[in-house]
């Protein structure tokens, strides 16, 4: 990161993250909920932002802490980077994450899938639950669409009546490492900690490997 420039994180609204989302991110889609998103802006021009929304299942809200905090679940689920400089990614994360409220229990996941080890994760001091089971992934005209969008169009219908009805096809997709975090101050996180129900492990290692980007988003100055 070049400290000549005027680098911050600041706020944005969902809207302003669904051109990156659709056009720049990997998954090229808009997760189903945002309720947190942030921009990190240099010389007052958004050059990357990273998203916070309820976990796609309550399951999974349930298996870190218990029903007792399953409210205070939020997952990262979107984090993209024009130019994905060095120490970047670390920098928007841990700053955003000192805005959302407190406490919370942010989980997040990188996908292996995609020769990613969560380096930005290790950075900012997560803990490290191991990997999530592996799952179908479901494509509809080349793109990628949620499971939870594909049973709402089931409806009355069988999973494989709908994929057959709307051609869409499934591929396997491996596990993803799961990481954890605490927004809370020392007493809060010391309560959480005692109903934490996953087990943590060693940081994995690996090289990583970055997608290219091939969209320019519509990067708008800050307006004061």
């Amino acid at each position: 990161m070049n400290c000549d420039r005027k680098i911050e994180v600041l706020p944005i609204k969902k809207e302003e993250t669904f051109d990156w989302l659709k056009n720049v991110h990997y998954a090229q889609r808009v997760p189903a909920t945002i309720s947190y998103a942030y921009g990190i802006y240099y010389d007052k021009i958004l050059k990357g932002c990273v998203t916070y929304g309820s976990p796609s299942g309550r399951e999974l809200a349930q298996m870190i802490c218990g029903d007792g905090y399953v409210q205070e679940v939020l997952e990262l689920n979107r984090l993209v980077l024009l130019n994905n400089e060095k120490n970047e990614a670390s920098y928007l994360v841990g700053n955003s994450m000192r805005m959302l409220p407190k406490p919370s229990i942010v989980v997040s996941y990188a996908d292996s899938n995609q020769n990613h080890n969560g380096y930005v994760y290790q950075a900012c001091n997560f803990l490290y639950t191991g990997m999530s089971k592996p799952r179908a992934k479901f494509w509809l005209d080349g793109k990628e669409i949620a499971e939870r969008t594909l049973s709402t169009w089931q409806g009355q219908s069988t999973r494989q009546e709908t994929m057959e009805k709307y051609n869409i096809i499934s591929t396997k997709q491996m596990g993803k490492h799961r990481y954890v975090y605490f927004c809370a101050n020392k007493k809060d996180k010391k309560e959480r900690m005692k109903e934490f129900k996953l087990p943590t492990e060693k940081y994995p290692k690996g090289e990583n490997k970055n997608y290219a980007v091939s969209h320019q988003p519509l990067t708008q100055p800050l307006l004061f």
